[in-house]
């Protein structure tokens, strides 16, 4: 969609590009901005320079880490401007898990279990739980979340891996549900 954007001006691809980044966006930004409004005004105002720019956007070789690295940007200009004493560190960003990174319906689990991953994935260290909501949930690889949050690759690893044996420790999958485990253990 984006090279549509970019090479014909696509207002359609734009539109769609729109809908289907907007929420993964805006919720990216509120975990940098503790604000749903900031967090909205940002990606709109990203999105409006987006169009702005779509002439040099041909170059862009993995179009969702752009989108993502592009709203932390506004995000932490908006923190600038907004004149807040001190950018957030990774570990204070405000982020939650509000939907299940995996087709549920494919996979027959019950919402009881459901519950049950959601709260351990809620219960992760905030550095973690980010790492991992952009992995399992936005769908980035591993190399790209380090460029993203501008730490290794091993630090996200490291992370990733914290954030399953915490998950595995609190509900037992291995054994009662080996189709979620081997989910949760495959590596981006």
């Amino acid at each position: 969609m984006l090279e549509a954007v970019s090479t014909r001006s696509c207002e359609k691809s734009y539109k769609e590009l729109f809908i289907i980044m907007n929420e993964k966006l805006v919720n990216f930004a509120f975990a940098i901005l503790k604000s749903s409004e900031d967090a909205e005004e940002v990606v709109s105002d990203f999105f409006i320079n987006l169009w702005v720019k779509r002439s040099s956007l041909r170059s862009v070789e993995k179009p969702k880490l752009y989108l993502f690295i592009g709203v932390k940007n506004y995000a932490l200009n908006k923190l600038k401007a907004n004149k807040r004493s001190q950018i957030p560190q990774l570990d204070e960003w405000a982020t939650r898990l509000d939907s299940v990174f995996f087709n549920p319906e494919e996979m027959a689990i019950s919402a009881e279990m459901i519950k049950r991953i959601m709260a351990a994935v809620n219960q992760l260290p905030p550095k973690c739980r980010v790492i991992f909501r952009l992995i399992k949930e936005d769908g980035l690889k591993y190399a790209e979340v380090a460029q993203l949050l501008d730490i290794s690759v091993k630090t996200v690893e490291s992370q990733m891996a914290i954030a399953l044996r915490r998950i595995r420790s609190c509900l037992e999958f291995k054994n009662e549900f080996p189709e979620i485990h081997s989910l949760l253990t495959r590596k981006k």
